[in-house]
């Protein structure tokens, strides 16, 4: 039987673009507002571009956070990206206004206190000894970014495997907690390695 996966339609993220990227690992993907779809796939998407709270009010509108929350519970996979990966933290913060996110992990995301805002371009990151997502990638690959707020209480995941990037300071670029995974840069504009992200991804929901 074919691996279904849910691009989860919540009027947030780069949805065409995603649903092409995980498509070419050989699953089959639809996008979709529909809970019950994404309740019952083998693997659900959450992407997210722009602001912590737009994104939020669209999770909330459609009534998403149970059922992403039960699939995490439940042990089944769903990946995060970019403010997708954000709004799974505790909070947000973004001018100075804090607005409750799904509390998946534990923290807040908060400005980048760097020279240049946004974090934008291609950037290597630290791969810890255990990730799934990242296994196989060389040291030195580079994945696409686009973005001025991050999670940078890094103990807070102590529980996680925590992939780091820097630009000026450390943050987490992808955070690995059970069938939580969360990738602060886009997969879907990273070429061959983000490519290698999903595949490994996909790998996790059989």
């Amino acid at each position: 039987m074919t691996t279904s996966v849910v691009i989860l339609d919540y009027g947030s993220g780069n949805l065409r673009s995603a649903e092409r990227a995980v498509a070419r690992t050989g699953v089959d993907v639809i996008v979709t507002s529909d809970l019950r779809a994404a309740a019952e796939a083998d693997g659900l998407v959450v992407p997210g571009v722009g602001a912590y709270a737009a994104c939020m009010a669209g999770i909330n509108e459609l009534g998403a956070g149970p059922v992403i929350a039960e699939r995490v519970a439940a042990g089944r996979p769903v990946l995060g990206i970019c403010v997708g990966m954000q709004i799974m933290f505790d909070s947000g913060v973004e001018h100075g206004v804090q607005t409750a996110g799904l509390g998946l992990l534990p923290g807040s995301v908060t400005r980048l206190q760097a020279r240049r805002i946004p974090h934008m371009g291609w950037n290597t990151v630290t791969v810890p000894d255990g990730s799934r997502l990242l296994a196989g990638l060389a040291g030195d690959t580079r994945f696409y970014f686009v973005h001025s707020y991050a999670a940078q209480d890094l103990g807070a995941l102590s529980h996680a495997e925590v992939t780091t990037a820097a630009h000026d300071e450390p943050f987490a670029a992808v955070v690995e907690a059970g069938a939580l995974s969360v990738a602060q840069f886009h997969p879907e504009k990273s070429a061959d390695a983000g490519y290698a992200l999903l595949a490994n991804w996909v790998k996790t929901l059989s």
